[in-house]
């Protein structure tokens, strides 16, 4: 079974290594040629030079140059995992076993964009990762492979990344053995059942200190590495914030005080009033130089 891979973020590096493992025969890696574009980027070329795979780096994944390297491969099936871009008809069409895309949620709920940090800023207890065949909608194609994952009150943009790449391991196993039988099949979405995700902007990253203190926590866990933070002001400054903790503050002593006032200190980090109680900052970038009684702007 002769695969390539697109992708280019550590979940594509994860599924590339697992296809391996899984005795696909690899004849072609493609990743982007501009990495800053993904916050999770990793680079997929260490492995495909060690393994004399293959390799190109490419702007447009539908371009014509790059349509005409993977046909040269001969694929029977192509993994795009982690990749920003829509797949248009002609790659749709390249190999006979069409292309398979990997979306972390259960579909046909929460297709779209950045599903992982929707699910921690929304307070989700459960998301999931499906394998699917791409067509030319978002996440719309006939599901082949799926399972649901749990989601912790501990559980972080980290943590959770881990679980999908976990997920996937024997999801991709099962998906090597069916293509190399002839045994795959796939399962229609009712997209009418189902939600899609806009795209995240960095507002949607700005705490306001309104929101109460479980809501500020849920976008701090969404955002935290290898994402790009949830952010706050203070004095003019913007303040990057990777871990945060609601208190079980007395709301009597607090009930008069506004949103986003600090309010105490605990060993240097701040004790900030949110709409119904307190929120400590626990790791956070720069380190300044805090005022008690003073205000986040």
């Amino acid at each position: 079974m002769k695969v390539l891979v697109i992708g280019a973020v550590d979940f594509s590096l994860h599924c590339l290594q697992t296809l391996h493992q899984a005795g696909a025969d690899i004849v072609g890696v493609v990743t982007t040629s501009e990495p800053q574009r993904y916050s999770d980027y990793a680079d997929l070329q260490p492995l495909s030079n060690h393994q004399a795979w293959c390799f190109t780096r490419v702007k447009d994944i539908n371009a014509e140059e790059t349509l005409d390297w993977i046909k040269q491969r001969q694929p029977d099936v192509i993994f795009c995992v982690g990749w920003s871009q829509l797949i248009k008809r002609p790659l749709l069409d390249v190999a006979p076993y069409g292309v398979i895309g990997a979306h972390p949620s259960l579909l046909p709920y929460n297709r779209g964009r950045h599903p992982l940090i929707w699910a921690l800023a929304l307070g989700l207890k459960q998301t999931g990762l499906s394998f699917f065949q791409m067509d030319e909608g978002a996440d719309s194609g006939d599901i082949l492979a799926q399972a649901p994952i749990e989601i912790e009150s501990e559980d972080d943009a980290q943590s959770l990344y881990a679980k999908v790449k976990a997920s996937a391991v024997p999801l991709l196993n099962e998906l090597v053995q069916q293509l190399k039988t002839g045994t795959l099949q796939g399962k229609p979405q009712d997209v009418m059942q189902g939600n899609h995700w806009r795209k995240r902007s960095k507002k949607d990253g700005q705490i306001d200190w309104r929101m109460s203190s479980e809501a500020i926590v849920n976008l701090v866990r969404a955002l935290t590495q290898p994402y790009p933070g949830a952010t706050t002001v203070y004095q003019g400054q913007e303040v990057l914030i990777w871990q945060a903790q609601a208190l079980d503050w007395p709301k009597g002593s607090v009930m008069g005080e506004e949103p986003g006032k600090i309010l105490a200190f605990d060993q240097g980090q701040p004790i900030i009033k949110s709409y119904d109680g307190a929120v400590k900052l626990v790791e956070f970038e720069p380190k300044l130089n805090f005022i008690p009684q003073t205000y986040m702007d």
